[in-house]
């Protein structure tokens, strides 16, 4: 057998390139087993900590592939100059590197956003605070992400050969081209810093009730460049961010969900009004979805035909107070119907009395003569 082949190995480029591979599987190996072994004293340390927790659970994966590229990359440093594509290769892993430093950093991002909104639940009664952290918490994880990746992006472009030279030759043409990137990029940018003012001021929150161009619903959804409203028939009103900051707009629960429904009625002027009230008061007292707050009857208008009682009561949020106002006035209309149902509007008409000699006249005149015997 010729093993002429192991000689001219000896010091050749060929044996450096299987010594470093064999030292970057074992490195991969070591890597696996220290990230591992590490993840499990972490969570050791950080039990009944929650974001540390969450943390290595939504962050192991970007946390192992960072941990494998950085003992690779320290393989490749030493990796001897007559190594086969050492150039190539150490280039890849260190945009590699850069890629899965991006990718770790926003799932850190993610674990805390993830354990907020375990901590601050908004499917209870009273969620104002929740909705406000949950708000603040994924407008502003969605702005850390669009850093992250920027910074990301730029640190691979500052890898690339000529990279210098490139941004020299478009620092010189920044003239108009300046000006119609900051055109282009001005919904983008108008949107981001909307994001921002949104999570601080907080002008709308997660399940806030909003009335948007005429239309009733809730907040579903926060994203980094606009709002899903969800209407109450179940449409989707997709809303840019920067729509909320330059427009008004009405929102029913920005500092509580309470509040007040009316019920009109339009009645006869013979009416017993107290009777009217008396019935209004103890119905509302029988409805569970009134908050025992407000029960009030007024006379708010009146003309030439009826006039106009409104029944104003109160409830825990919009959606309760749209039921209940539906109940009061089916019960309402229904009692006055059966108890005083000359009380419903009606168009009166006065009617002059004529004697018979001027009805006769009036019969002749309209009638044929043929008709008259």
């Amino acid at each position: 057998m010729n093993l002429d082949f192991l000689y001219n190995m000896n010091e050749g480029p060929l044996r450096s390139g299987l010594i470093v591979l064999g030292v970057a599987l074992v490195s991969v190996v070591v890597a696996v087993i220290l990230h591992r072994l590490g993840t499990a004293l972490v969570r050791r340390i950080a039990r009944g900590h929650p974001f540390t927790t969450t943390a290595t659970e939504v962050a192991y994966n970007s946390g192992r592939t960072c941990l494998i590229l950085f003992m690779l990359r320290l393989v490749l440093t030493g990796a001897p100059d007559n190594t086969p594509g050492l150039t190539s290769i150490s280039y890849l892993t260190s945009v590699a590197l850069i890629l899965a430093l991006t990718w770790f950093l926003m799932r850190c991002v993610k674990s805390v956003s993830v354990t907020v909104v375990k901590l601050h639940p908004y499917d209870i009664a009273d969620n104002l605070k929740a909705r406000r952290i949950l708000t603040q918490t994924r407008v502003l994880s969605r702005s850390a992400y669009f850093l992250i990746a920027l910074l990301g992006l730029s640190f691979v472009l500052l890898t690339l050969p000529g990279a210098r030279q490139f941004g020299a030759s478009l620092l010189a043409s920044a003239g108009v081209a300046g000006i119609v990137a900051g055109i282009a990029a001005k919904p983008v940018l108008g949107n981001f810093f909307a994001g921002l003012q949104i999570a601080f001021s907080q002008p709308i929150r997660l399940d806030d009730v909003l009335i948007v161009k005429g239309e009733w619903g809730r907040v579903e959804e926060i994203t980094g460049t606009f709002v899903v409203v969800k209407i109450w028939d179940e449409r989707r009103m997709i809303v840019p961010l920067q729509w909320f900051i330059e427009n008004p707009f009405e929102n029913w629960t920005h500092t509580s969900a309470t509040i007040l429904g009316t019920v009109f009625l339009w009645l006869d002027y013979s009416v017993p009004a107290g009777a009217v009230r008396a019935e209004f008061e103890r119905l509302v007292k029988t409805l569970p979805l009134w908050d025992k707050r407000v029960c009030v009857m007024h006379v708010t208008d009146a003309d030439q035909r009826c006039m106009q009682v409104r029944l104003l009561v109160s409830a825990i949020d919009s959606g309760s107070a749209f039921d209940l106002r539906c109940q009061i006035r089916e019960h309402m209309i229904g009692f006055i119907a059966k108890n005083y149902p000359h009380a419903l509007p009606r168009l009166r008409a006065e009617v002059e009395a004529r004697n018979d000699a001027d009805a006769l006249d009036t019969v002749v005149a309209g009638s044929p003569k043929e008709s008259l015997g």
